[in-house]
């Protein structure tokens, strides 16, 4: 079997040295197979593991080698579609219970960090950027929605306090959120993994599940052994495949760029983003971007449906970069790549059980990095019995793509360059 390395990006790059983990092979036997060593995978484990269950983990690449070891890095609360969206969408009971879980995955981050002494570059605050009046008004009402389900460290932000924030002349005002803040994706993930495997937790990479066989006690195959568990749960993400066909259907894999610049000197750095936040603007297809420990911009932005790797990323994502900051037009690229993330038609998170076994939560539509750790701790709860907050997300209601696998890719598109239009005209 191939083995596959994680991608050449900056954060596989500059990653925490890991153990080598072994393949599963033979039979195993445990109370819970996780599929998927990514963020649901290894928050679902963590939280079960300090609950007193015996928990193994197969992977088909390495740990946190998709969307988790790959994305903008960026801890953003709340939900791909906001909870206004969410309460015109279900009951006042349900959309309560979501609202008060919107804000819970960053402080599971933040608790994760400080109890496992996870070194991963945590840094506080984040922006939401405003290119035209229409998005400001968009901030001033989504904060009164976060103010009302008591996320309080807000603020708001106009033409000169951005500037104060981020060396721009985009932006017309914007919103700051204390409780966002960015870290090193992938020495998250990998920081999360050691602490599964200090509580006694296995993680088996390059050991793709090749099949679920369904039952009272499921077994995951993987090409050179399989695990007998109680409970499987079903992490993949937009690296699943067709392992789950029901799943399949309901969500589509899409790719986003990302690029590195090569360090920055101290007073460039400090002059782009002078308190070191993070920002994204309010686009539909949003541009986000940040500095990492070592004084590199990340600039990341562009979707492209079907997760087709593009040929040339640096020529999609480096005119973002410079129309926000035309003083880098002399900085060179270091890294340039792309991850996938898992698309819904409603944008929401989908959550449930297959028969009375198999768990999964994939979906995060491009909003993962906190709501993954929610999902583990809600997916960790009902294996418990506790089947509140994970009845609220199961309950959500879910389309398939239009025409299945076949018409997702042009239909999502033509959706694209309609909102990618809104945003260029401003409506």
């Amino acid at each position: 079997m191939a083995h596959t390395a994680y991608p050449q990006s900056y954060y596989a790059a500059s990653a925490t040295p890991v153990p080598q983990r072994p393949a599963l092979q033979g039979e195993v036997e445990t109370d819970v197979c996780i599929i998927g060593a990514g963020y649901t995978g290894l928050s679902t484990a963590l939280f079960l593991l300090e609950n007193g269950f015996k928990v193994s983990i197969v992977e088909a690449a390495k740990v946190g080698f998709g969307a988790s070891g790959r994305n903008g890095g960026q801890i953003v609360n709340s939900y791909s579609r906001d909870i206004d969206v969410i309460e015109r969408t279900v009951g006042p009971k349900q959309a309560q219970l979501l609202g008060q879980m919107a804000f819970e995955g960053g402080r599971i981050i933040r608790e994760r960090i400080a109890k496992y002494d996870i070194q991963c570059d945590l840094k506080d605050g984040g922006v939401f950027a405003a290119l035209t009046t229409k998005q400001m008004g968009h901030l001033e009402a989504q904060k009164k929605l976060w103010e009302r389900y008591g996320h309080t460290q807000l603020e708001l932000m106009d033409a000169k306090r951005i500037r104060e924030v981020v060396a721009s002349e985009n932006y017309i005002g914007g919103m700051l959120d204390m409780s966002g803040g960015h870290i090193h994706p992938l020495n998250l993930a990998l920081g999360e993994a050691a602490a599964v495997e200090s509580l006694g937790g296995v993680i088996y990479e390059q050991s793709p599940a090749t099949r679920i066989e369904r039952g009272a006690n499921p077994v995951v195959h993987t090409p050179e052994g399989r695990i007998k568990a109680k409970f499987v749960v079903v992490a993949g993400n937009a690296y699943l495949g067709n392992l789950v066909p029901e799943l399949a259907a309901k969500s589509m894999p899409c790719g986003t760029q990302v690029i590195t610049t090569e360090p920055l000197s101290d007073e460039l750095a400090a002059s782009l983003l002078p308190q070191d936040y993070c920002v994204e603007d309010c686009n539909y297809l949003l541009d986000y971007y940040r500095l990492t420990g070592d004084k590199r911009l990340i600039y990341g932005g562009g979707v492209v449906y079907g997760a087709r790797d593009p040929a040339n990323i640096e020529a999609i994502i480096r005119p973002k970069m410079l129309k926000t900051f035309p003083q880098l037009k002399d900085v060179k690229i270091d890294f340039a790549w792309t991850g996938n993330f898992l698309l819904t038609l409603s944008r929401l998170p989908q959550v449930g059980r297959i028969g009375d076994n198999i768990y999964y939560s994939q979906g995060c539509s491009g909003h993962g990095v906190t709501y993954t750790h929610l999902a583990g701790k809600v997916l960790a709860e009902a294996l418990r019995g506790q089947a509140e907050r994970f009845d609220a997300f199961a309950g959500l209601p879910h389309y398939p793509f239009p025409g299945g696998r076949l018409f997702q890719v042009p239909f999502s598109a033509i959706g694209a360059w309609y909102y990618t239009l809104r945003d260029k005209l401003g409506v």
